[in-house]
């Protein structure tokens, strides 16, 4: 089992950025691969980005140059900077954790959840 905790969202202006923490425990964080997905009332869950064991990333048409996603596996934390953030940046972005062979953009690859941060960006 992975548990999955994140925190840093809240009620911004476009243009501002934030940054999303992602706190792991439980199984060896470093094992995992791990993404961000977001999702806006009534619509689907998104990938967003997302990060290999090895540290390859990979984004969403919509946030590349914008979002970047990283690791530390000393802190079994991931991150999400997101700058320049738009009013369509706004919705519940989730942290999710999947030890298969390689990084997927399906949400239903995924093993593990957190419970979701909400990120306002007013216009």
């Amino acid at each position: 089992q992975v548990q999955l905790v994140e925190s840093g969202g809240g009620l911004v202006q476009a243009g501002d950025s934030l940054r999303l923490s992602c706190a792991a425990s439980g199984r060896t964080f470093s094992m995992f691969n791990m993404a961000w997905f977001r999702q806006a009332p009534g619509k689907e869950r998104d990938f967003v980005a997302g990060i290999s064991r090895s540290r390859s990333t990979y984004y969403a048409d919509s946030v590349k140059g914008r979002f970047t996603i990283s690791r530390d596996n000393a802190k079994n934390t991931v991150y999400l900077q997101m700058n320049n953030l738009k009013p369509e940046d706004t919705a519940v972005y989730y942290c999710a954790a999947d030890n298969s062979i390689a990084v997927s953009s399906d949400p239903l690859r995924f093993d593990y959840w957190g419970q979701g941060t909400q990120v306002t960006v007013s216009s």
